[in-house]
């Protein structure tokens, strides 16, 4: 059954500019290690502090370094389990229960009774004054509302950006555990995101989930009330957006990066637009650039010298044998 929610213009324009975006992300794909797990980090803080884990951030990466820090007991194995669940869940299927649990008893063991299991009773979601904003799905229902949405997210051909909003509202909604369900959706669209593009293990977005965190739980209501996600679908498609030009900024490196950043907008989106076919073929014609881009033999060619210009292509052959090759610099 198809969760309720409609595909609109907005979603189609976000998923295509943030395709664009992680195109060229995957361009950085020896990435700096220390960056890596500066961003694994951001990413544990701020799915925690969604949930009232009072830690800093520098707390938060003094106990992943294993060091001894003054906090409360359950918020500290609230950090450890989530470095556990973060390291770990990015080997599993997406669309497998076994594997929900099984993250789910790494986020929660030593916290929850039932860790690694579907909770056995009701469950409501409160606000500030103590008002039952959410009820989720009957406890016997939870099993079979999450293998369905598991069944259609497998089978459905919608861009897999969207699906993993979807699946994150429905996790939601059916708040399927005790507690941890918001640490669970994030996580989740997480492993969803990087089943499709595996830079997304790097991208910290939780972290500007955090930062709009009051429109994050309003348009989350918002979809309860109307039982229907496509607000809420939007608004995550505008986080991963901004989350993605935010790691492309902070991921500066010699060689190939510097280059392309010496390129005007229009020409990083050309060079987006092409460099799957250089990066998984032998080169490309400008006839070939010219059909992946809708731009003008004239157009393409000139785009095509000035990257060679840069020195991120290189032209190879002469005349109706000549195409272009990605230039190899050394530096990776």
């Amino acid at each position: 059954m198809r969760p309720p929610f409609s595909i609109t213009d907005k979603m189609l324009k976000l998923t295509v500019e943030i395709t664009q975006a992680v195109t060229l992300l995957e361009l950085q794909h020896q990435r700096d290690l220390h960056l890596r797990k500066e961003n694994r980090i951001r990413s544990i803080h701020s799915s925690l502090a969604i949930e009232q884990n009072t830690l800093s951030l520098e707390q938060v990466t003094a106990i992943i370094a294993g060091k001894r820090v003054l906090g409360e007991p359950k918020e500290i194995r609230e950090v450890q389990n989530a470095y556990e669940a973060y390291e770990e869940v990015f080997k599993f299927d997406p669309y497998s229960i076994e594997n929900l649990l099984a993250a789910y008893r790494l986020m929660t063991k030593g916290l929850v009774k039932e860790s690694g299991a579907f909770r056995e009773r009701d469950v409501g979601v409160y606000d500030g004054n103590g008002t039952v904003v959410h009820i989720g799905a009957r406890p016997q229902f939870v099993y079979g509302l999450v293998d369905d949405l598991f069944k259609w997210a497998k089978k459905t051909d919608i861009p897999a950006l969207i699906k993993s909003c979807v699946v994150h509202f429905e996790l939601e909604m059916i708040h399927p555990f005790l507690d941890g369900n918001g640490r669970m959706g994030r996580l989740w669209q997480n492993l969803l995101l990087a089943k499709w593009q595996p830079v997304f293990e790097w991208i910290p977005i939780e972290t500007l989930v955090y930062k709009h965190q009051k429109q994050y739980c309003e348009l989350l209501a918002v979809g309860d009330h109307e039982n229907d996600s496509t607000k809420f679908i939007e608004f995550m498609l505008e986080i991963i957006l901004e989350a993605s030009l935010t790691y492309s900024k902070h991921t500066k490196q010699a060689g190939l990066d510097d280059r392309i950043e010496r390129l005007r907008e229009v020409e990083q989106k050309f060079f987006a637009k092409i460099y799957p076919t250089l990066r998984y073929s032998q080169g490309i014609t400008t006839s070939k650039a010219a059909e992946l881009t809708g731009k003008t033999q004239s157009t393409t060619r000139r785009y095509l010298l000035k990257l060679v210009s840069l020195e991120v292509l290189e032209a190879v052959g002469k005349n109706k044998d000549r195409h272009y090759v990605l230039k190899d610099t050394g530096k990776h």
